[in-house]
């Protein structure tokens, strides 16, 4: 897929959204704010053995949001022409003009607005063909239908790549944007063995196309998940260890910056209420965001208000140190952004010196968690319940899959009896966490 000429689309989107906050400033905003975006990308999918789909994508979108006072209006457009750009200027105003004053809303500070803008090294572009991106995605099928002959059938496997430029501007002056890559491989595949059925996946993402996996461990790795889980048994209810996989723990990182965020923390509705500054974990725990990792997957130099970004802690020796705050979640609290307006960048757990066999043998007895299935979070109370599969262990050592199961306990115990975390981080993705044994939880079951 040819390069954006991302420098000239820059140039482009510099220049509208300058355009567009004068246009609100002429329709009587007092400040404003706008976002634009254009992208382009190609995806390629194959199953069993033939291509499927192909599909180029090219999108604009434009977003504002004005304030007359503290009235606050917004709209947005896919299309960018003049008409179709001053159109949502205007609904925007109008908008404004009928809603509510919120003395909270604006824009977040002047001088807290980002002024260093390091290169991160976010754009990557690839220059891959559609027959190449099909024989990627046709060499990662293969190994994983090859891999064994219990494999099935075939969900297929897609090769995307994509590139964007993005600019983001205020009325205090700020106008500034970047170009970004993106590129990922994936396969899902069905294993049966007589009445057994089971479908697994894995998948490989980066900003570079050459930090990607290589396509037939990608289809390897798919195959041995799916024939793992075949012929699972269910389990007795009892109590016992749990070791959550890294790509699961994930979840439970996500679970802590939701109940720490300011729009939980204003409503009042997070079981982490009034906790700063206090042990929420065991004290070898720490946690921390980083948006200036190079080439990371959420790294920025600023967030989605223009707002400096900063590397910090958020757990330090288990006490929580740091919310997750917006101007306006700040504004909310009587407290000051952190620079997280679009969420947390590149979070990461401290991993401890065991691999995941490791773990197995520390856990000595327990399930390993694969897979979770509804949404059993209370995010008030911290209660846990969600639907799970994986594998029993004894001796240190897997016996079986397990399925329909139910696995439950409270965030907040939960995080208080983390017991090790794994260096086993080789899930893809911005978070990076390995696997995570908690001494103990109830697994309900027969």
């Amino acid at each position: 897929m040819r390069a954006f000429d991302h420098k000239a689309k820059y140039t482009q989107l510099r220049q509208l959204v300058e355009d567009v906050l004068k246009e609100a400033g002429r329709q009587g905003a007092s400040s404003a704010e706008v976002a634009a975006h254009s992208n382009m990308g190609l995806s390629a999918t194959v199953r069993l053995g033939e291509p499927e789909t192909i599909e180029h994508t090219r999108d604009n979108s434009l977003s504002i949001s004005v304030y007359m006072g503290r009235h606050k209006g917004a709209a947005s457009t896919a299309e960018l022409s003049a008409a179709a750009i001053n159109e949502a200027v205007s609904a925007a105003c109008s908008i404004a003009k009928y809603t509510a004053e919120d003395p909270f809303s604006g824009l977040a500070d002047a001088d807290l607005m980002a002024t260093e803008f390091p290169d991160l090294e976010l754009y990557h572009p690839w220059d891959i063909d559609i027959e190449e991106a099909l024989t990627m995605a046709l060499e990662c099928e293969a190994a994983a239908r090859d891999y064994d002959p219990r494999i099935t059938n075939s969900e297929g496997a897609t090769l995307n790549t994509g590139q964007a430029v993005g600019v983001y501007g205020n009325t205090h002056g700020f106008v500034h944007g970047y170009p970004s890559s993106r590129h990922s491989l994936s396969c899902s595949v069905i294993a049966q063995q007589d009445e057994s059925m089971q479908r697994d996946y894995w998948y490989t993402t980066a900003r570079s196309a050459t930090a990607l996996d290589a396509a037939a461990g990608i289809g390897e790795r798919a195959a041995q998940r799916a024939i793992a889980r075949l012929n699972g048994r269910k389990l007795k209810t009892r109590h016992a260890p749990v070791l959550f996989r890294a790509e699961i723990a994930g979840g439970l990182l996500n679970s802590l910056i939701h109940a720490i965020s300011g729009s939980a923390l204003y409503r009042r509705a997070t079981f982490l209420l009034d906790a700063l500054d206090t042990p929420i974990f065991p004290e070898w725990v720490n946690i921390e965001e980083n948006p200036f990792v190079m080439q990371g997957l959420s790294s920025a130099a600023f967030d989605a208000e223009g707002v400096t970004t900063s590397r910090r802690k958020l757990v330090v020796d288990g006490i929580l140190k740091g919310y997750v705050l917006s101007s306006y979640s700040a504004r909310k609290l009587d407290l000051q952004t952190t620079g997280n307006a679009g969420g947390v960048r590149n979070l990461s757990i401290q991993m401890g010196d065991q691999d995941y066999d490791a773990l197995l043998k520390t856990m000595h007895t327990g399930l390993v968690v694969t897979e979770l299935m509804g949404q059993g979070v209370n995010p008030i109370t911290g209660d846990y319940s969600r639907g799970a599969s994986g594998f029993w262990v004894e001796n240190g050592e897997i016996q079986y899959p397990v399925e329909e199961i139910t696995i439950a306990g409270n965030l907040k115990t939960m995080f208080q009896q983390l017991v090790a975390v794994g260096n086993d981080d080789d899930y893809p993705g911005s978070t990076r966490t390995g696997s995570w044994l908690i001494e103990s939880m109830m697994i309900a079951g027969e």
